[in-house]
């Protein structure tokens, strides 16, 4: 699956891993991630992030 980078802080989300602490379970690919949903570490949305 496709890695996303954020371009404000360069975290990666991984569908493999997901973001758990934040309600997206692990295998969650990026198109079924919220849309309100945010960075974990810097706090922007969706729409700063990348395909890596």
């Amino acid at each position: 699956m496709q890695r996303y980078k954020c371009l404000a802080c360069e975290y990666v989300y991984d569908p493999a891993e997901g973001d758990p602490d934040n309600g997206v379970e692990a295998g969650t690919p990026w198109e079924e991630v919220p849309d309100d949903w945010v960075c974990p570490l810097c706090g922007v949305g969706k729409d700063l992030f990348e395909a890596e």
